[in-house]
């Protein structure tokens, strides 16, 4: 079996007459190295195993697909060099890891209470804005593929977490987003940047106080083991990006390539699909699982989560872009 990367001269890569790479040995299988860093049984990790089973069947076994969950190969903050590097192929990155790669305005998924539901999610994602943003990607020498939902995070800690002023001076676990830690800092919180393959243990330890997440990522990762309470506050998105090498990208054969992109289709379709269902069991499992309690706001704790959050978008809507925000505001319908 041979690699297909970033670097043509290591791996045996011809090189056609229109100048695109090419395959050296048409009997070899390529392979193709697809890296994410959450549990297999979440929405990302069964859209990964789905675009695995439909990319082999519908190449005849041309592309060999290797999954690798649980950040087996790279940490979070290594998976976006390795792949620019070609030493992987396809990631899944949360939408927040591409403001410290310079594409800042990814971080407008990271706003607090900005997308009231799925639907305008889908809308920003599927349309121009979203286009518009993998275009963001390329100089980085990454192509976007598609957009997996996991969905809309809540709040837990080792203490009961009702409205802001709750979290004053909890230290909460955050990706790396100065969208992220504007939010923590406006509810009076302390933001910790941690990987998200450390959070059990910070959260065991007491090196962290709590965190914000999908139900599914807290559950598959047996967080709720570990904290008390929760909140059903579903401020804010996580969603990822489907990404890859895009030198390794241009060089597959148009055919191989098409069949690939008809695969990633399908199989973010049935990611995107799920993602719901996924969260509403996960958190079912964990209130039946009796080690976390949670709260739900109710609509005037909702106004005061609102009202703390709006500084943020003013504070950092020059870093994303003014005119990006105010073109997905009105796509949304925020307020």
């Amino acid at each position: 079996m041979r690699y297909l990367v970033a670097a043509a001269c290591a791996v045996g890569l011809a090189i056609g007459a229109s100048g695109a790479t090419a395959p050296a040995f048409a009997a070899d299988p390529i392979v193709l190295k697809f890296s994410h860093v959450v549990a297999p049984n979440t929405p990302k990790g069964k859209g990964a195993d789905k675009f695995k089973e439909l990319g082999e069947k519908y190449t005849d076994g041309k592309v060999k697909i290797e999954i690798y969950p649980n950040s087996q190969l790279y940490k979070d903050k290594e998976e976006l060099e390795a792949l620019q590097l070609g030493s992987v192929q396809m990631l899944a990155p949360s939408l927040a890891k591409f403001g410290p790669l310079g594409a800042k305005e990814f971080e407008v998924f990271d706003l607090p209470f900005l997308f009231p539901s799925v639907a305008a999610l889908e809308k920003i994602q599927k349309g121009p804005i979203g286009k518009e943003l993998f275009k963001k990607l390329e100089s980085k020498g990454i192509e976007g593929l598609a957009y997996w939902d996991n969905g809309f995070k809540i709040f837990s800690g080792d203490r009961p977490i009702k409205v802001p002023d709750d979290l004053l001076g909890m230290k909460i676990r955050i990706q790396s987003s100065k969208v992220l830690e504007a939010q923590m800092k406006a509810y009076g919180a302390v933001p910790q940047v941690m990987a998200f393959s450390e959070v059990y243990q910070g959260l065991q330890t007491g090196v962290v106080d709590g965190q914000e997440n999908t139900p599914s990522n807290m559950y598959t990762q047996k967080m709720h083991e570990v904290q008390k309470y929760g909140a059903l506050t579903n401020h804010g998105y996580i969603g990822y990006a489907v990404i890859v090498n895009k030198k390794f990208w241009d060089g597959l054969p148009a055919d191989i390539r098409g069949q690939l992109e008809k695969a990633m289709a399908e199989a973010t379709a049935y990611s995107n699909g799920i993602s719901q269902k996924e969260n509403a069991d996960a958190l079912e499992a964990m209130k039946k699982s009796g080690k976390i309690e949670f709260y739900t706001p109710t609509e005037g704790d909702l106004k005061k989560w609102r009202a703390a959050s709006k500084p943020v978008w003013d504070e950092v809507s020059g870093r994303i872009g003014k005119d990006l925000l105010k073109k997905v505001e009105a796509e949304v319908g925020a307020k």
